[in-house]
């Protein structure tokens, strides 16, 4: 089975700032991407349902990207990752998800993202 690489586009009224906290504090990412989630320098443990996954934070530019790479993943070049900007035309916040995932399970992925998404949507309010 092959990997492939997939990006979605949602728009968003809250600004990129307050977006970057989302998916920065751990505080903030309970209330839409998993059950429990820890730091301990870049290393994020993710928890769903019991069970613990860990992403590194590979990069981090405050307002415009977070990229991350799962720690069991042994997948050469494979991250996930948060970009956000303004539009410059309708002035809403655009935010970009690129994840990696078996060539027969883009549908699911798309649909679990969306799930997410809308999500965050509530918890931040855009």
């Amino acid at each position: 089975m092959s990997r492939v690489k997939f990006e979605m586009e949602f728009i968003f009224r809250a600004s990129p700032g307050m977006l970057h906290q989302f998916i920065t504090l751990p505080e903030n990412l309970v209330r839409w991407f998993a059950d429990g989630v820890d730091i301990s320098d870049d290393v994020y443990t993710f928890t769903w349902e019991g069970s613990d996954e860990q992403a590194r934070l590979l990069d981090d530019i405050e307002e415009e990207r977070l990229r991350f790479k799962w720690e069991e993943s042994g997948e050469e070049g494979e991250y996930f990752e948060f970009r956000m900007y303004k539009s410059d035309i309708t002035r809403q916040t655009i935010l970009e998800i690129t994840d990696f995932c078996d060539d027969d399970e883009v549908k699911e992925q798309n649909d679990w993202w969306s799930t997410q998404i809308e999500s965050l949507r509530l918890a931040c309010g855009g």
